[in-house]
């Protein structure tokens, strides 16, 4: 978009916003010709997608390869009991559009990877980095950097949220914190440790602050600075966060000149030497061996809400005791939900001293349902 005015509709609809001298006509204008991608379109991504589309950015794109999954609805606003199984990508849109019609939203159903991020990323003016995994939130650092965008940080864990600004010139990136990935198994998600519901949606929503104050060019963005927050205690505190020069990706002799991705699912890092399929891959060898082992290891509440036909059920904390089960003559396929706890059945496997050939299945049953069978179900 390129509009030099705003329509009659537009000066009423922002009315509040031009009302304050630091917006008035021209900075909603400014808003209206903007382009701001949110990656993520979970807890974090909801209220700032929510917030951007009623704030008039002329061009909102959203970016998750998920589906909507009942446990979602406690803290991702977007959606509804209704939207459970759709791609978010698709309930997102549908909803921002009714939010505020007049805007253009670019929805991506995939994954941020190596090789799709510098197209996408060069066409905004902004980034939200809305996930909740290391290594797209790395990747997001990098693509960033190295496209000279400005990118707003959030992330959250129980109680407790961040927001920062990376990617102004001369200011310090997300390797300045922290120069590499922390190892898959020492981190904790959402889904083990829990959040709080409210969390994402204060943590977002100043996400959504700082990216209407960089594209305006007003107030005091979060350069250079970091935005600590606890619900449970209602403290904050800010605190300096200053550029490395010995950074590898923004300091005096950069070492990383491309973009690499990392483990895109929560497979154990332990598990790089193991061998590893894709769903689509497995598609394949069950259609040409209808007789292979393939060994599930979520819980039997998750196996009761959807399961691939062929998919023996042995939960993770059986899964030794129950080694017999596991014929070592045949290649045994493990599967999970997302990809770690089937990395973790293996590591065991062959800590118990499990002779036969183990391979982990990347994204589990959430790619299984996305990419082979959508009518599944995965919670």
């Amino acid at each position: 978009m390129n509009n030099e005015k705003l329509s009659k509709h537009e000066l009423q609809r922002y009315s509040r916003h031009i009302n304050l001298n630091e917006i008035g006509v021209d900075g909603q204008i400014k808003l209206k010709n903007s382009k701001v991608l949110i990656v993520g379109i979970g807890g974090l991504g909801s209220p700032a997608a929510l917030y951007l589309a009623a704030a008039g950015i002329g061009t909102l794109g959203i970016m998750d390869y998920d589906t909507v999954s009942l446990d979602n609805l406690q803290r991702q606003i977007l959606f509804s009991t209704e939207d459970i199984g759709k791609f978010k990508v698709h309930a997102a849109k549908s909803r921002l559009a009714n939010i505020n019609p007049k805007i253009s939203i670019i929805a991506y159903q995939d994954r941020l990877t190596s090789a799709n991020a510098f197209d996408i990323i060069q066409e905004y003016d902004v980034i939200l980095d809305c996930t909740d995994n290391f290594p797209t939130r790395y990747l997001v650092n990098d693509a960033c950097i190295l496209n000279l965008k400005p990118y707003v940080y959030g992330s959250i864990y129980k109680f407790d949220g961040q927001v920062s600004v990376f990617g102004v010139k001369g200011s310090a990136c997300y390797r300045c914190l922290y120069p590499e990935p922390p190892e898959q198994d020492l981190i904790p998600n959402c889904a083990e440790g829990g959040v709080l519901g409210v969390l994402p949606g204060i943590i977002g929503t100043l996400q959504a602050t700082e990216a209407i104050k960089l594209l305006l060019n007003i107030g005091e963005p979060l350069v250079g600075r970091m935005f600590v927050f606890n619900a449970l205690e209602m403290k904050s505190r800010v605190i300096i966060v200053k550029k490395d020069e010995k950074c590898k990706l923004c300091g005096e002799k950069p070492e990383i000149h491309e973009l690499v991705d990392y483990e895109l699912n929560c497979e154990s890092s332990s598990m790089k030497e193991e061998t590893e399929i894709t769903v689509i891959e497995l598609r394949e060898i069950i259609d040409k061996q209808p007789d292979l082992q393939l060994i599930d290891v979520r819980e039997d509440n998750e196996f009761a809400e959807g399961k691939i036909e062929k998919a023996k059920l042995i939960p993770l904390g059986q899964i030794v005791g129950r080694m017999s089960e596991i014929d070592d003559a045949k290649t045994a396929y493990i599967l999970c939900r997302a990809g770690k706890r089937s990395a973790t059945a293996i590591q065991q496997l062959k800590n118990a001293g499990y002779q036969g050939k183990l391979v982990n299945i990347i994204g589990g049953m959430l790619a299984w349902s996305a990419k082979i069978d959508p009518t599944i179900s995965v919670h």
